[in-house]
Order: C-alpha cells, then structure tokens, then sequence
C-alpha cells in the first residue's frame, strides 16, 4: 500500500464543514485537489493530516484555528467614515470588496456592519477563528522523483 509522505504529489476528494454542519468548501467531484505535500500549497491541519494516509484511505479531521487561518484579530477590524469610500460603491453587510491601499498590495475585505456614517470592515480570513472539520479521501499517492531514486 502507498503511504502519503513529505514530497509526494497526491490527489484528494475532500468536503470542509464548520461545526454546525455548514460546507464551506468542497472538491468538484470530477476536479479533485493535488497537492505537494510538504510545500504550505493547503493550510498546515489539513496538509498533516494526509502525511500518512494510504492511497484509497479515507478519515474526518478537526482542524483548529492555529492550524488553520488563525486567530480572528481584532486589530483586523476597521471602522471608517463611509465619507472616505466612493459614493457609488453598494454597501451591504456579507459582500466583499477588494481594497488597494498601498497600490499593488491588493487584499479582500468583508464588509460586516454599514449604518449612514459608517462602514466596518473586517480584513481577517473569513474563516479566521473557527474550527474546521474536513472529510478527505485520499485518491493517489505519486512519488517524488528524489523518492523513487533513495529507494
């Protein structure tokens, strides 16, 4: 049996839920996700958690915020004058918006309270804080190159 290791190339179905059941994010079932193993190319609790898995396994992890995308930082969320934003800009609490405040450094915001005066903008992950939960099926297992030849 093939085992998942640092440097492997490998193929996964997976479904991440939050613990109320919501489905955050899944693999389209005829486009499952390949990674490299061992490149931070998939956030650390799920890359751990497929490092020794056997091709054709499958297992539900609970991924916590550190290993994941952090902590929610206060220090994220903004409040400014709607003043400061353009007046044609459709503010509702949910919608992103991309922001570009040092040109060329662009970033993602979710607009999270608008009143008349102001806009509060939260700059974290929107999954920052929570706990993940994901059910993988490991697909295949592909040696490196470096692998095959040690072996």
């Amino acid at each position: 049996m093939i085992r998942a290791d640092q440097g492997d190339i490998v193929k996964v179905h997976y479904t991440g839920r939050l613990n109320d059941g919501t489905v955050f994010d899944a693999s389209p079932a005829d486009r499952p996700l390949h990674f490299i193993v061992g490149r931070k190319e998939v956030i650390p609790g799920f890359e751990e958690a497929v490092i020794g898995m056997y091709q054709g396994g499958k297992k539900t992890v609970t991924v916590n915020p550190e290993q994941a995308y952090g902590p929610h930082r206060t220090e994220l969320v903004e409040e400014m004058k709607r003043s400061l934003l353009p007046a044609d800009l459709a503010l509702e609490p949910g919608r992103q918006l991309e922001v570009d405040p040092n040109e060329g450094e662009k970033f993602v915001v979710l607009v999270k309270e608008v009143s008349d005066e102001t806009v509060t903008l939260d700059a974290n992950h929107p999954l920052a804080g929570r706990e993940l939960i994901f059910d993988i099926e490991l697909l295949e297992v592909k040696k490196s190159e470096n692998k095959k030849a040690a072996h």
